[in-house]
């Protein structure tokens, strides 16, 4: 079985991201997506927040899990039995870092490989940064949020 990880911190969940996860998901018999905390990153929301808003997104797809990790990455992907990430790109800059970040993890485990998966045009202007400003103006989220999130994001405020 083929397992692929998807890695973000995931502040929050947004449609761009469940573009990515879906089409991985019709690829790999299982794909965990990995909320996954960074000490030096200051969140919006809480890792139980971003973990329910993940959960919620993906919850229509059955081969779909997610898990809270903090730590390094390739320690999850360890606990996972998983070789594979799938990484989701929208433009050059994002596949510069990404690249590096390949380079990074290698240095850990040689076994890793990955998988840089597109995002479709209608997601290129799509962030976590971007979704984070339109929250903090109260303006409309349907075309950031998956409308699963958005609810749940209801449900806290």
């Amino acid at each position: 079985m083929t397992v692929a990880v998807f890695p973000g911190s995931f502040d929050p969940i947004t449609l761009g991201h469940l573009n990515i996860i879906e089409r991985a998901a019709a690829v790999f018999d299982k794909v965990v997506v990995c909320v996954i905390g960074n000490s030096e990153k200051r969140y919006m929301f809480t890792e139980e927040q971003r973990l329910a808003f993940a959960k919620k997104a993906v919850s229509h797809l059955e081969n779909v899990e997610a898990q809270a990790h903090t730590g390094l990455l390739t320690d999850f992907m360890a606990s996972v039995d998983s070789t594979l990430l799938v990484k989701g790109v929208r433009n050059a800059q994002d596949m510069d870092y990404e690249y590096m970040m390949e380079r990074a993890n290698k240095t850990l485990r040689e076994d890793i490989e990955v998988m840089y998966l597109f995002s479709d045009p209608e997601f290129i202007h799509v962030s976590s940064t971007t979704t984070r400003e339109m929250i903090k103006y109260n303006k409309k989220l349907d075309c950031y949020l998956p409308s699963s999130v958005i609810e749940e994001m209801q449900n806290i405020q």
